[in-house]
Order: C-alpha cells, then structure tokens, then sequence
C-alpha cells in the first residue's frame, strides 16, 4: 500500500515536471517569442550558462544602447553560431547606416567585431529561464529523448497490466464458485 503510494507521488511529480517542461518550452514559441540556449559564460550574471532566453522579434529601429540581443557575428568575427550579448555602442556610417558593437556583461572588453543587421527586424532578449537550457541541450539527444518518452510509456503499461492481473486474480474471500 505505501510502495503503491509512493509510486504514484513518483509518477505524478514527473508527469507534473514534464508537462512544466513542455509548457516552458511550448507556450512562448505560441506567443511569437524565439528561444535560445546560452552555451557560454559571457552573460554570466545576467544569463549564465545552461540558461533559455525569450527573444522578441522588435524592429531594428527600436533597438537602443544596453539591450540584449541574440544574432549572428560577422563571418569573420571567429564565432560560430549566435551570440546573445548587450548593445554596447550604437554608431553610424558614412551612408548613415546603424553599426552595433555588443559586449558580453562578464566580459572586461566589448566583442572586437562591429556589424550591420542586415533585417528589418532582430530579435531582442525579454525574459531567461535559469537552467532550462540544459534540458533542452539534453532534449536534443535522440537516445535521451527516447527514453523520456518510452519510460512513462513503459511504467504506464506495466501499471495497467499489473491492474489486469489483481482483477482476474481469485478473490482471497473465498467467495464460492
């Protein structure tokens, strides 16, 4: 009776865990905000390493001086992938075009690379999750992911063969034949 009722605890708290999981990672891709993984630690402080960020999508003309924005380098900048860093330094060029120079908040120095945005629009930081991106990085595992989906699959049918086998069980009643 009380392995049956620790199990269900068990079983309850990860369904609850995985539907918040999914809600986190779900509901804000239905509101149009973007979400990236940060994979190093030049936000640490602001967004440390193995956190989610929510971006916007806003128009570049609204971006100013200390927002956060996730976008990709110059090619030549050395860095793959996205960087999500704060607006350091908003300058033009000679055909009045914006340049953006960013720096990560625990860097010393702001990025040694200065860039144009190439859209209309960016997508701006407005929200981070500690820690959720490391759920996600593991999400992006196959065999993990497998095993997230086939484990409550297995207990659930195990639970429901174990229910089959009480109810064609004798009753220990002695009821008669």
């Amino acid at each position: 009776m009380l392995a049956r009722r620790i199990f269900r605890v068990g079983t309850t708290l990860l369904l609850a865990a995985g539907v918040l999981l999914g809600a986190l990672l779900v509901l804000p891709a239905l509101a149009g905000y973007q979400r990236y993984a940060i994979v190093s630690g030049s936000m640490t402080g602001t967004y440390d390493r193995g956190s989610v960020v929510f971006d916007e999508v806003v128009p570049v003309s609204d971006l100013k001086v200390g927002d956060v924005i996730t976008y990709r380098p110059p090619a030549d900048a050395g860095s793959k992938g996205l960087v999500t860093h704060r607006i350091a330094a908003i300058t033009r060029d000679r055909d009045g075009s914006r340049i953006y120079r960013t720096k990560g908040d625990a860097n010393d120095v702001a990025d040694p690379w200065t860039f144009k945005l190439a859209g209309p629009q960016q997508a701006r930081v407005r929200a981070g999750v500690p820690y959720l991106g490391f759920a996600v990085a593991a999400l992006s595992d196959r065999r993990l992911r497998m095993l997230i989906v086939g484990l409550p699959a297995l207990l659930i049918a195990l639970s429901s063969l174990a229910g089959l086998w009480r109810d064609t069980e004798p009753d220990p009643a002695g009821s008669p034949a």
